[in-house]
């Protein structure tokens, strides 16, 4: 019987990185700045420890939870992420079908190189959001929206945290560009010129477009880059539906807080007005854990993904997944947890806690 090289998220990363050219090294693995964001965002759950309870009876574990009232099998889903094409021919579709085997929710980009009626087309029975970039050309916007809603998308992602694209040394270092057969396929030949220039971003973007979105379409809106509990109070304020608490991984304004550490606040201003979801650095079962005992719903998962694909197309992401599924259970029955209601804020605390003890 053959070993398996891939036990965990970790090989595949060093895999993928091994693999790829520099184009798609520099594109999926740099952030902004001197990438401090980028690096936290793993290393804060590293300071996190966990209290395990025992006696328990977890001989049998459910890991099944609601994501604005729809029913998935696990709390791990796949983030919106552009250009998969780059480091797989199955790209989008390879994900959404690996997302649709685990019975969880994929977040198709704006920016991916496949249509949003052909992701929703290859597996059309399971949970798809749509992560929005609300355009300057709002009528551009609109028809895309009405689009999201014909296709069977369950949910707006609407991406706050991108009024201006972050300044990404390695990009800019390498001139990192698209291959000319791979565009983001959901705009149209103008748009597509102008968001390849970064000029498809609307810095004019506010609290009033949240209200003209829900004017438009009836799909639930979910806010993702939120990373501070005043703007978490005015999201709930302007009846939104989910937070994801993201800064985009470490992608965009260098310095922000890792999104674990951004977490507590948000979900105790959110309170029980809305659902909270993030990303950023979950890499193990045990990130998960950490992160659904802080408040969030579900975790989302991007770059892991990106290793997948770049792995074995569809099967590496299945990989992935299935990685932090087992992960994550195992976890739950060493920490006395059977189901995902048992996982409470006092099974984690900061390592500098036990220092000072």
């Amino acid at each position: 019987m053959s070993s398996d090289p891939m036990v965990c998220v970790k090989d595949l990363e060093e895999y993928a990185l091994a693999h790829m050219g520099r184009n798609e090294r520099g594109f999926s693995s740099n952030g902004a700045g001197e990438c401090q964001t980028l690096q936290e965002n793993e290393a804060a759950f590293k300071r996190l420890r966990l209290r395990p309870r025992f006696l328990r009876d977890v001989s049998s574990r459910d890991l099944s939870t609601t994501l604005l009232g729809r029913a998935v099998d696990m709390p791990i889903g796949v983030s919106p992420m552009g250009a998969l094409g780059l480091f797989s021919p199955y790209g989008d579709l390879g994900a959404a079908k690996a997302a649709a085997r685990f019975k969880t929710c994929m977040i198709s980009s704006t920016s991916s190189n496949s249509t949003l009626e052909d992701i929703m087309k290859s597996s059309p029975e399971s949970l798809k959001w749509f992560q929005l970039y609300v355009r300057p050309d709002r009528e551009l916007t609109k028809a895309l929206v009405q689009r999201v809603e014909r296709a069977g998308y369950r949910a707006l992602v609407v991406t706050v945290d991108v009024a201006c694209v972050g300044r990404r040394y390695q990009e800019l270092r390498y001139r990192f560009k698209l291959p000319p057969h791979l565009k983001p396929l959901n705009l149209g030949k103008n748009v597509v010129q102008d968001h390849a220039r970064n000029r498809g971003h609307d810095p004019a973007l506010s609290w009033k477009d949240v209200a003209w979105l829900r004017s438009i379409c009836s799909l639930p809106i979910i806010l993702k880059g939120i990373l501070t509990a005043e703007d978490a109070r005015l999201a709930v304020q302007h009846g939104v539906d989910g937070i994801l608490v993201s800064n985009h991984g470490g992608r965009q304004l260098d310095g922000v807080p890792a999104t674990i550490e951004a977490l507590p606040e948000i979900v105790q201003a959110a309170g029980d007005k809305l659902e909270v979801y993030i990303d950023g650095g979950v890499r193990t079962g045990t990130d998960v854990l950490k992160a659904l005992a802080l408040g969030a719903r579900a975790v989302f998962v991007g770059r892991p993904v990106i290793w997948g694909l770049c792995y074995d197309g569809e099967e590496g992401v299945a990989k992935v997944l299935n990685i932090l599924k087992e992960e994550l259970s195992l976890a739950m029955a060493l920490s006395g947890c059977t189901r995902l209601a048992d996982i409470v804020p006092a099974m984690v605390v900061r390592a500098s806690q036990y220092s000072r003890m």
